[in-house]
């Protein structure tokens, strides 16, 4: 049987093209665009740049560039051309029988570097999926040798062509997946649920792709993260437990890292993944105030926010790789009831982050209960529970046997304290 995606051969050795359009909605950045495609592991050998008020519906770029892009090829020997920008099936198909090589349009070579990057089962099933999504409006192709419908006897009779075989295969495996990380998502909610449970927050860590969002997290966790100065070094979602002074236990989740145009597709794909972000209690929106771009990026990353519906989750801002601005201190920025909105630090040397704990212990510290629990001598099983606990801070005992106890609890922990033992609430006295 023919394989199931007939097209040229992708090697390592690429033409880049990039246009620019008056329309900001379509520009790309030349420089980002570069960075994904050293970090898909391609060869840069050219680039060809123009400029063009709409795409050519047949080539997406004017039939001069496409003999200059051939010429490119020709004298590069190369065996893939990359596009900076989506294109239509048709315009794939067209461009690779004028250039006689694989060509390659944003949202493949975005698929691709998350293919490479994928670790979890989780994870490749994702991108699988986003793959098979992309590819399924890639099938439309027209050549004849993939027509298995033949005339004469012993061949006639109900049958389907190889097209049609290629998209119900397409199907069935997609379905497959589907039902799979159906499965993941029902486990991940189960572990949410547990969490909140036990009150413990969830903070996840967003941020545009190479912003720092894993060095971040390695120097928190103390873990061993990957992390590197590339586009997309995370991809799956990594979850660790810390604990933060004077507020006890959270969650900090590292996340994949957004970028423009991030691809439908791929955003659907994780939608499981990113659903950790949805979830939340808080957002720490990494920036790196080194970038050209940052306030483009920022808003990127609000639009991503907003299309998974964690718009509405709180925000901190931490701007990253102040190391790299001489002489900037590290500080918290507060709005004007000051509650910290923004923390200036540096992942990469660590200075700053204490000053990021302390602004998780101000926008989480209100889930604490703190003041003086006073029991009488028959409630020492509450005493037992708040030492289980561990949210014993201090006691003092009078001399008829009264217990007096420092107490220290998130909200959650005090109400099923207070349901379990029937306590009233005038026992405690908040500080």
């Amino acid at each position: 049987m023919e394989s199931l995606f007939d097209r040229p051969q992708s090697g390592e050795r690429a033409v880049l093209v990039h246009i620019e359009f008056p329309q900001e909605s379509e520009c790309e950045d030349l420089q980002e665009f570069e960075m994904l495609v050293d970090s898909a592991g391609a060869r840069r050998l050219g680039v060809l740049t123009g400029s063009r008020a709409s795409p050519n519906p047949r080539f997406f770029i004017g039939k001069g560039k496409v003999e200059e892009l051939a010429e490119l090829v020709r004298r590069f020997e190369a065996d893939l051309v990359i596009f900076n920008h989506g294109l239509s099936p048709s315009q794939e198909r067209n461009l690779e029988r004028e250039l006689k090589c694989r060509v390659l349009d944003r949202t493949g070579l975005i698929l691709d570097i998350f293919a490479q990057r994928a670790r979890t089962h989780e994870g490749k099933l994702q991108v699988e999926l986003a793959q098979l999504e992309h590819l399924s409006t890639r099938l439309v192709r027209g050549w004849t040798h993939l027509e298995r419908q033949k005339g004469g006897i012993g061949l006639r009779g109900p049958g389907e062509t190889q097209l049609e075989t290629d998209r119900r295969l397409l199907r069935v495996r997609v379905k497959h997946i589907q039902q799979r990380l159906q499965k993941v998502r029902r486990q991940r909610d189960q572990g949410r649920r547990a969490r909140r449970r036990n009150d413990v927050p969830t903070v996840s860590l967003v941020g545009y792709t190479n912003a720092g969002k894993s060095t971040l997290f390695n120097h928190l966790t103390e873990s061993g993260v990957y992390a590197a100065d590339q586009l997309f070094a995370t991809l799956d979602p990594t979850l660790r437990r810390i604990e933060v002074p004077d507020l006890g236990p959270l969650i900090l989740a590292d996340t994949v890292g957004f970028i423009r145009h991030l691809p439908h597709k791929l955003v659907e794909a994780f939608r499981a993944t990113l659903e950790e972000s949805r979830q939340s209690d808080l957002l720490l929106h990494v920036v790196d105030v080194c970038s050209p771009e940052r306030e483009d990026n920022i808003y990127q990353v609000n639009e991503v926010l907003h299309e998974i519906s964690a718009d509405k989750v709180p925000q901190l801002r931490v701007y990253n790789k102040i190391d790299l601005l001489g002489e900037r201190q590290p500080r918290i920025d507060r709005d004007e009831n000051g509650l910290p909105v923004a923390v200036w630090l540096s992942a990469r040397t660590g200075v700053g982050t204490d000053l990021l704990l302390q602004a998780l212990n101000e926008r989480l510290g209100r889930r604490m209960v703190e003041g003086t629990l006073h029991l009488t001598p028959d409630l020492s099983a509450v005493r037992a529970h708040c030492y289980g606990l561990q949210a014993v801070q201090g006691e003092a005992t009078d001399e008829t046997g009264n217990l007096a106890l420092q107490i220290r609890m998130p909200v959650k922990a005090w109400e099923q304290l207070q349901k379990r033992f029937a306590l009233a609430p005038e026992r405690l006295e908040q500080s």
